[in-house]
């Protein structure tokens, strides 16, 4: 069987291409396992979490947005970007509030995942939250969310029909056990 090491590449050198507010680009000129060179484009994120809320009936709340790059309005998980040097469990505290307005006394990691490792190094931290308190939500000012609370049956219904398609979303229900 082989080993690992005989799939590695050696970055022989990075360019940075663009350099943004949510993400950097930058090319990588490797060495592959077979000696040959090869080029590799790289999508670098600061990360993010997801949370799955869990009501006190077992009902989970959502969030509607318009998401640009797909041009659509869909139903997700509550989720965010992590800031520089932050706390993931923080960071799902903060997102949850801002998004939902609730907070929980019990918030439980479920997993770390790659969204996508063949172009980018994001990582999402999956948490789910529970026995919630409401107070108000404060989204960021250039975020427009509505809240909506579904039941595991109507999640299931969605996630057949399609209606419920963004993948964190359904890694995170599924970690959930919704």
């Amino acid at each position: 069987m082989p080993n690992d090491t005989d799939l590695y590449e050696k970055l022989t050198n990075s360019e940075r291409l663009f350099e943004g507010k949510i993400i950097n680009l930058r090319r990588d000129e490797v060495i592959l396992p077979n000696g040959r060179t090869g080029m590799r484009e790289v999508v670098e994120h600061p990360g993010a979490v997801a949370i799955v809320p869990l009501t006190t009936e077992g009902n989970v709340i959502l969030v509607r947005q318009f998401r640009h790059p797909i041009g659509q309005v869909i139903l997700e998980v509550p989720a965010g970007k992590l800031d520089s040097g932050e706390d993931p469990a923080a960071c799902a505290v903060r997102e949850l509030a801002e998004e939902t307005g609730f907070t929980a006394n019990t918030l439980r990691k479920l997993t770390s995942m790659y969204t996508t490792p063949g172009f980018s190094n994001e990582i999402i931290h999956v948490y789910l939250a529970e026995d919630l308190i409401e107070s108000d939500k404060h989204p960021d000012e250039d975020e427009f969310i509505n809240t909506e609370i579904y039941t595991p049956e109507q999640i299931h219904q969605m996630i057949i029909s399609g209606e419920l398609c963004d993948a964190k979303s359904l890694v995170a229900l599924c970690l959930a056990g919704i």
